[in-house]
């Protein structure tokens, strides 16, 4: 999870199409890992369909940040209910 939020990060203060400020960026990663931490809380975990999805995890929870883009957090739960993130990863990744 930590190494897709660094590049979530980079790539955000990258982007060409729009110059967005560190701070902006801190809060919008923040805010992804913040849903992250916050899965064990959910009572449903809905299965992955995308193959894409699928070669990360059996669990995905839909993150709709805004109009355009929405984050798919890609994960496992064990039996005793811990949960592992393996991927994050936005709708333009995904097919």
């Amino acid at each position: 999870m930590h190494n897709d939020l660094e590049q979530i990060r980079i790539g955000l203060l990258k982007w060409s199409k729009i110059t967005l400020t560190e701070e902006f960026v801190a809060g919008y990663v923040e805010s992804i890992k913040n849903v992250c931490d916050s899965l064990d809380a959910k009572s449903y975990h809905a299965n992955t369909i995308y193959a894409i999805h699928k070669q990360y995890g059996t669990k995905v929870h839909t993150y709709k940040r805004n109009q355009r883009t929405v984050w798919y957090i890609i994960y496992d739960v064990d039996m005793y209910k811990n949960i592992y993130v393996h991927k994050i990863i936005s709708n333009y990744q995904t097919h």
